[in-house]
């Protein structure tokens, strides 16, 4: 039994989410809690994980007293290949029969594949956004007008076709309008450098020597932070770097390994940072309700925001709504104070990735990222 103080609507989908684990059985907790680790993994699902080392790999085994249709692969190793060519030699080599995952495969990969008789490759629908984090509590982004240039200056669609292939379509929202409550009729920021320069000439920011705008002799100078691990991050950052240039915006990028990059977004030390939405189930109702702790980086970045007490008070009001048509209008005024706010550049729409061995077969995807369907999977 689950006694809650007031109603709290996201209750069923956090307990059924894959991660975090909320269903745990109290003799696998450490002293009662689960804050430094479980001490065995108790389930009722296809597998049963037989052996692990961190960063390393882990041995699972088909669960005979599974309630389900019994699984046709009987044993997987999941092994841990940080380098995303290294995985690409693994599965050329036959060392590995799948990579699986979002950030797993670029999309040269993904190009390369797709005609191939050797290897399929199969692509989820939109499961999370790829996007940039303003930190409004900066010197000169805590002007809207100038954050607001900034988004028509992002070539949203060249990103999607000139990084990606096409393959993860241009975001213009937050969240995609397929996700729960998110079809609020927002009007995306178009790309236009007119636009983008006028604006910044209106706010005061005038170019200056070496092609960099100055305002009150400031130059309008900025930092992208991104995540060295990640297969894209650089890629992207290195074409806004030319992009913004163009306009007089002196953007450096910062790559920091993920750790690093983590830590210095959490505590908002950053000007503006790559990050992901959390991605269906999470998305939208977690994801907000995260910005009103210090989860990630918009906590510290909505600071400087006139409106942030608002936001925060309509997305606690959002949680423990239980009038339907009051939820939507909630999420209506949070989803439309962000998007004029400009706090976000949403870049693409992510998508789920998987490269395999073509005599595998029943490859595919559930609504969650975190979740890969072994018990589907088959050898002809």
């Amino acid at each position: 039994m689950i006694e809650l103080s007031q109603p709290y609507y996201p209750l069923l989908t956090e307990l059924g989410v894959t991660r975090p684990f909320a269903m745990i059985s109290p003799k696998a907790m450490k002293n009662g809690s689960t804050k430094d680790g479980v001490e065995a993994y108790i389930g009722t699902g296809p597998y049963v994980l037989k052996e692990s080392v961190t960063d390393e790999y882990a041995v699972f085994e088909a669960n005979e007293n599974y309630w389900g249709e019994k699984p046709k692969v009987k044993k997987i190793t999941v092994k841990v290949i940080p380098d995303n060519q290294t995985r690409i030699l693994a599965l050329e080599k036959g060392e590995v029969d799948l990579i699986y995952g979002k950030n797993m495969i670029d999309a040269d990969a993904v190009k390369k594949y797709k005609e191939s008789d050797k290897f399929s490759v199969a692509l989820s629908d939109a499961t999370s956004t790829r996007q940039i984090v303003i930190n409004t509590t900066n010197d000169i982004l805590k002007d809207k007008t100038v954050r607001q240039a900034i988004q028509h200056a992002t070539n949203r669609q060249a990103i999607s076709d000139g990084i990606f292939y096409g393959l993860e379509k241009p975001a213009d929202t937050l969240y995609s309008k397929t996700v729960p409550y998110c079809n609020v009729g927002l009007t995306p920021y178009e790309f236009s450098q007119d636009k983008a320069s006028k604006m910044l000439e209106e706010s005061g920011w005038v170019m200056g020597s070496q092609n960099v705008r100055e305002k009150d002799g400031t130059p309008l100078k900025l930092t992208l932070l991104y995540n060295s691990d990640s297969v894209t991050e650089k890629t992207i950052a290195e074409y806004l770097q030319s992009e913004y240039g163009k306009l007089g915006i002196g953007l450096e990028i910062k790559g920091e390994e993920e750790q690093s990059y983590r830590d210095n977004m959490k505590s908002g030390n950053f000007d503006m940072v790559f990050n992901i939405c959390w991605g269906l189930p999470y998305d939208p109702q977690s994801s907000l309700a995260g910005m009103r702790q210090r989860v990630y980086g918009d906590y510290a970045a909505q600071q400087g925001l006139a409106d942030k007490a608002e936001i925060d008070k309509a997305i606690t009001e959002i949680m423990v709504s239980t009038d339907e048509e009051k939820r939507q209008e909630l999420y209506r005024f949070v989803l439309t104070r962000l998007h004029e706010d400009a706090v976000y550049i949403p870049l693409t729409y992510e998508c789920n990735k998987a490269i395999y061995r073509s005599d595998l077969k029943g490859v595919g995807f559930t609504q969650t990222q975190y979740e890969v369907p072994f018990a589907q999977m088959y050898f002809e």
